[in-house]
């Protein structure tokens, strides 16, 4: 998705682009085409309307001549609200047009070293070769490209019921929310029996599939909840649900367990479930997050995840531009910059090709949901830097009174993002 966007945008802008694809040479273990831009998962590419992040987002997108976005409304299939694709007649449609391009030269032919001059762009994805890897971790000077995700929930702030948690450190550091050891947490306090069902729902839940080529080997230090579970009744007690140093203030008694929630940004709209990475399918993530006491209504703005990915810790390698720090004329884009979602790796892509062909230095404000990935991969200020999906949690707060309503919140916010991306438009004249 990514590679393709950027091929296009810096092609559209003039540049002469040299699009490099290994397969069908050399295919992944998920492609089974060779195809550009083949869908290997769901066909869907989420909601289409404006009240959401991923439908303002695709709004940006056309806005700015997207062929992922343009390609998928030509062959849209009923879906609701929600944009889905036929998989093949898309990929399809993306080939073509990539092909039938006066300005991209199509190799078919593994990349495994960086070219010697003129701008670059790296959107290799999460099954970069071992070859290529090898040679981003040479550039970037970091070699933890590929490894297990143990990503945690991440919960929308204005949905957590304040009445029942409480905000405290253990041994009651850090009252005041930053970004230090010592910042304050969310804590959803449980009994015995709250636990013990929550433990429970955890072993039964149902476990997300993981493909055949992948060796899932946890690590001691980030096992997921289930395994934790199943190593005996209070191991999760003992371990991220420990209540050391936590006295709930309107009892104060020390809770039999505790799930803390971490601040995930400055805004304060986005909370981290600390420790709870997971293999759960999404569904069962939300019926047994759900039993934590003050997340009875809770809306994940990301679910766990565990899974073989590779990204570059984005977050002190790249500037805005998605330009690589100690080399300008080499970006990356895509997922391989710490984005998930067909839609935001296609968007990073957006971004570096239209940088790349224009010199650099378009940073699209952050009140877009374009500009609120980019500065997310580019500028994470928290500890844990995970692959996110586009949400309004990104994007800084609106002005003025708090807007219950969350579909009226999320239609302002969308007004807003569109609006933003127009200005930063006409200013940059795109």
């Amino acid at each position: 998705m990514a590679g393709s966007e950027a091929a296009w945008q810096a092609a559209e802008r003039g540049a002469r682009v040299r699009l490099v694809e290994m397969r069908p040479g050399r295919t992944t273990p998920a492609h089974k085409t060779d195809k550009a831009a083949e869908i290997v998962c769901s066909n869907s590419f989420k909601s289409n309307h404006i009240s959401s992040a991923s439908g303002a987002l695709k709004e940006e997108m056309r806005r700015l001549g997207s062929l992922i976005v343009a390609c998928a409304d030509a062959h849209r299939v009923p879906a609701g609200e929600a944009l889905a694709v036929d998989p093949e007649a898309f990929s399809g449609e993306v080939t073509r047009r990539l092909e039938s391009h006066p300005n991209i030269e199509w190799v078919r032919a593994e990349a495994d070293a960086f070219p010697d001059d003129g701008p670059v762009i790296i959107a290799t994805g999460p099954l970069t070769s071992d070859a290529l890897a090898q040679r981003i971790g040479e550039r970037t000077g970091r070699y933890d490209l590929y490894f297990y995700d143990a990503v945690a929930p991440v919960v929308d702030g204005s949905t957590i019921n304040m009445e029942k948690v409480f905000r405290a450190s253990r041994r009651g550091k850090g009252l005041e929310p930053d970004f230090s050891d010592d910042a304050a947490y969310l804590n959803c306090p449980m009994d015995k029996a709250e636990y013990l069902s929550l433990r429970e729902a955890i072993q039964g839940a149902v476990l997300a599939p993981v493909h055949d080529f992948e060796d899932i080997r946890y690590f001691e230090a980030c096992l997921p909840v289930e395994e934790l579970a199943r190593r005996g009744e209070r191991t999760l007690a003992f371990g991220p649900l420990k209540p050391v140093g936590l006295a709930d203030p309107r009892t104060g008694k020390r809770p039999y367990a505790v799930v803390q929630l971490r601040q995930e940004n400055k805004a304060g709209t986005l909370w981290n479930l600390v420790g709870f990475q997971t293999r759960m399918k999404w569904g069962d993530q939300k019926r047994v997050l759900r039993m934590i006491p003050g997340l009875e209504n809770a809306e994940f703005v990301r679910f766990g995840v565990m899974h073989r990915n590779t990204y570059i810790h984005s977050p002190g390698l790249l500037d805005g531009t998605l330009a690589l720090l100690a080399d300008s004329r080499i970006r990356f884009a895509g997922q391989i910059v710490g984005v998930e979602g067909y839609l935001e790796s296609a968007a990073m892509g957006l971004v570096a090709g239209i940088n790349a062909a224009l010199g650099g230095g378009i940073v699209f404000p952050d009140t877009s949901v374009l500009g609120s990935l980019t500065r997310y991969v580019s500028a994470y200020e928290g500890k844990q830097f995970a692959p996110m999906n586009a949400c309004w949690g990104l994007l800084p707060p609106l002005e003025g009174d708090r807007i219950r309503d969350k579909k009226e919140r999320g239609r302002l916010m969308g007004e807003r993002a569109v609006a933003a991306l127009d200005a930063a438009k006409s200013e940059a004249r795109l």
